[in-house]
């Protein structure tokens, strides 16, 4: 799938829930690989937050990221919002230090995103794919979150309060494309009882009954009720059981579990990339939710690029029957046994190392490795079938070698491992020439790596 972005900008004003301050908001379009930034209009030089975890600073009552001494806060509703679409590239740009918190749900953020719609741009999704369980806790509230190998995205989420109102909820998303309408209208919650220390704070200037689900479940005489009101510039209201303060009803039974759902896929899109998996979360909260993501970071920058996926049960795109009908090389110099992946960009193929390859008799008799000059061999192998894709009459041409550069060896590969290479293009192809960048893997780690210039010939 290829990377989108908004089709055309929108721009939205609203109360901030911390500062209170009217605050306008614009979602702008972005480029090929520019992910989620922040912009902070309103400062003298403008600077601009990458939305990623390992900027977030804060998560007391919403996730907040910080460049140096400049921060934004109360993101996650608008990056779920964003994330749930399909957006892979935005720039907002705010005049104030958070986002509005408008109705208190992602609605209002979804709708535009539809309203304005979304582009298809040409560079490939860069998905995360999770292979193992990954899983973080927190023994001190009893938060959990477990992140499952899936062929999709899903989000289940449980939540345990201590209270009468709201103990046990659980809600699901089995479909991204469920969000908009499922998920994203469900309003953040707060107890009345929370509200004086927050108020207090300084942490909900902007709160009010219609950007909040307000949940009144421990009893407090009706002057105590009022004062909290009037510290919110909210109208009195008259409270004889417990219950939800609000006049506008629940949009579901179990709203605040499902805007839970809501923060915890906003924090999950701060990795930078979509995910493909299954989450499954216990008492989730920004904290633990950004615990999750940091941790995921820390895995991809450990390693940039991800091992593909490899199922060998999977039909073959081509089998070597093909690949030597496009390729002129042979035994022993044939180094790609199949293809298992290709788009008009990138293509991964796959060779089985055997103790049976004649060069192991001399490389070397006592301790078999194989020359890292045919690992860089088998991945131009593998790129001159991505060229070849784009020809008529592939079978009529020859791809060459003419420059390698940035080789890296990171590990040797001997006998019985299967190696697995990713070649993608790094320019468009021009006038039969290109330059690709090839990855070759064994398991989850990379064994080498290299770019590489070839050019493609017609042969006489």
């Amino acid at each position: 799938m290829k990377q989108q972005t908004l089709k055309d900008s929108f721009s939205l004003s609203g109360k901030g829930l911390h500062t209170g301050a009217m605050i306008d908001a614009t979602f702008c379009p972005a480029p090929d690989n520019h992910g989620y930034k922040i912009q902070r209009v309103d400062l003298e030089d403008q600077p601009v937050i990458d939305a990623l975890a390992d900027n977030v600073v804060a998560t007391n009552r919403g996730t907040v990221i910080a460049k140096g001494d400049v921060t934004v806060s109360t993101i996650e509703h608008a990056m779920a919002a964003l994330y749930a679409a399909g957006i892979d590239n935005c720039l907002i740009k705010v005049n104030a230090p958070e986002l509005p918190i408008l109705d208190g749900s992602a609605k209002i953020y979804a709708d535009e995103i539809a309203r304005v719609g979304i582009v298809e741009q040409n560079e490939d999704k860069d998905y995360y794919i999770v292979k193992h369980k990954i899983e973080v806790s927190d023994e001190t509230t009893g938060s959990k979150i477990m992140i499952l190998p899936d062929d999709g995205f899903s989000v289940e989420v449980k939540v345990n309060f201590e209270s009468p109102v709201l103990s046990n909820q659980y809600a699901s998303m089995e479909h991204i494309e469920d969000f908009a309408h499922e998920i994203a209208p469900s309003r953040t919650f707060v107890f009345v009882r929370e509200i004086e220390p927050l108020v207090t704070a300084g942490l909900i200037k902007g709160g009010d009954l219609d950007n909040a689900i307000v949940i009144y479940d421990s009893e407090l005489p009706q002057d105590r009720i009022d004062q909290i009101a009037d510290m919110m510039n909210s109208p009195r209201r008259e409270v004889s059981s417990f219950g939800y303060v609000n006049t506008r009803p629940l949009s579901h039974d179990n709203e605040p579990a499902r805007h839970k759902v809501i923060d915890l896929i906003g924090d999950i899109a701060l990795i930078g990339r979509p995910l493909k998996g299954k989450v499954i979360a216990t008492k989730p909260g920004h904290t633990i939710n950004s615990v999750m993501s940091k941790k995921i970071r820390s895995n991809i920058k450990r390693q940039e690029v991800q091992a593909p996926v490899y199922d060998p049960n999977v039909e073959p795109i081509m089998d070597n029957n093909r690949i030597r009908e496009l390729l002129p090389h042979r035994y022993p110099f044939l180094l790609v046994d199949k293809i298992i992946e290709k788009s008009d960009n990138y293509i991964v193929g796959v060779k089985n190392v055997t103790t049976n390859e004649p060069f192991f008799q001399g490389h070397f008799p006592q301790e078999p490795v194989m020359p890292g000059v045919l690992l860089v061999e088998a991945m131009a192998q593998t790129g001159g079938l991505l060229v070849l894709s784009v020809v008529d009459e592939p079978e009529r041409y020859s791809t060459y070698f003419m420059k390698i550069d940035n080789v890296k060896f990171r590990q040797k590969v001997v006998p019985g491992d299967t190696l697995i290479f990713h070649v993608s293009f790094m320019t468009p192809l021009r006038r039969g020439m290109a330059i690709m960048k090839g990855l070759a893997f064994v398991g989850e780690k990379i064994v080498c790596e290299c770019e590489f210039m070839a050019q493609i010939i017609k042969n006489k």
